[in-house]
């Protein structure tokens, strides 16, 4: 197969050429199979190194235009892959490196759920007259279980705290809980899992 790609970016055993890309893209929507956004798509195959971040771009475009791609009726942020995008999925996929294929699928399952927890626990940064101050809110679906506010000197920790908050808002919870709760046992998990970052 032709190489007919910029390869910047790229690591060893990712694609080179548009048919690959397109059919990767497809083969994500595909296997997926929910309405995703560009980003994400982009994101997971770049993030990766699996082809250069212009051409994952270009060649989404070119699914739309080709009608591989189409808009999402209930979100217009989010495509669908269309039954001709299906087929490709379908007949290429197989043309496609397996380590390609799984480590842009597990890129973007992970994209997706941390955009889940974003969604379901907001943080708003809002600028005080000393400093920033980091509205944390945790939720249990329906329900908004803590709201914690956190000051911050400047915007950077502000910026810091919200990212941070959002790698594990459920560990955050379980801390708080077994702290005024005094459950001994909820506190001995939560150090033992703040203990594993650092393996």
């Amino acid at each position: 197969m032709a190489f007919d790609t910029f390869d910047e970016g790229i690591n060893y055993g990712g694609v080179r050429s548009k048919n690959e890309i397109r059919t990767l893209i497809c083969y994500l929507f595909d296997s997926i199979d929910k309405p995703l956004d560009k980003e994400t798509i982009t994101e997971a195959i770049q993030k990766q190194g699996l082809a250069n971040y212009f051409e994952t771009s270009s060649c989404f475009d070119d699914l739309i235009s080709h009608e591989n791609l189409q808009r999402d009726n209930k979100s217009p942020d989010l495509y669908t892959l269309t039954a001709n995008g299906k087929m490709v999925a379908n007949q290429l996929e197989n043309t496609l490196p397996t380590t390609v294929k799984e480590k842009a699928y597990s890129c973007a399952l992970e994209l997706l759920e941390q955009k889940r927890i974003e969604k379901e626990n907001v943080v708003k940064i809002t600028k005080t007259d000393k400093g920033y101050n980091v509205n944390c809110n945790i939720s249990g679906g329906d329900v908004n279980l803590i709201s914690l506010d956190i000051y911050a000197p400047d915007n950077k920790q502000a910026k810091l705290i919200k990212k941070n908050f959002h790698k594990n808002p459920e560990l955050l919870y379980k801390v708080i809980m077994g702290t005024i709760t005094k459950d001994y046992d909820l506190v001995k998990d939560c150090l033992n899992e703040i203990r594993s970052f650092k393996k």
